[in-house]
């Protein structure tokens, strides 16, 4: 049963396609690794805020705790943060160390690729 719309649903597969393209593209075209890199983490964020509700206000949330520095307690939230203030920080130091940032992409997939199961009842391809 799925618990957002089928508007909603498509948006968020198709964004956690294209992160896992981008994550491929990535490994096999090192020299573009790191915008292919921080654009399959943005593209992941974007299936989870699609798979929760509405994007732009999920997105102000997060972006406003972070910019807060606040302590949070709901471990969605937490989650959502602790995501963004990865992508910043890989986006800040795009040469970082490659495979780290590889894995650290990988692990963000991981976890949108979750949600998006666990909120829309269909896994992405």
């Amino acid at each position: 049963m799925s618990l957002i719309n089928n508007y909603q649903k498509g948006w968020a597969l198709r964004y956690l396609r294209e992160a896992k393209a981008e994550l491929i593209a990535a490994q096999k075209i090192p020299y573009l690794a790191p915008n292919r890199l921080i654009e399959a983490m943005r593209k992941a964020q974007a299936a989870i805020y699609y798979s929760l509700g509405d994007p732009a206000s999920i997105e102000a949330i997060v972006r406003q705790t972070v910019l807060q520095r606040r302590s949070v307690e709901d471990p969605v939230l937490r989650c959502l943060v602790e995501i963004e203030q990865t992508v910043q920080q890989i986006a800040q130091v795009p040469d970082s160390d490659r495979e780290t940032t590889m894995k650290q992409t990988d692990d963000i997939i991981q976890i949108a690729s979750d949600i998006v199961k666990l909120f829309t009842g269909e896994k992405a391809d």
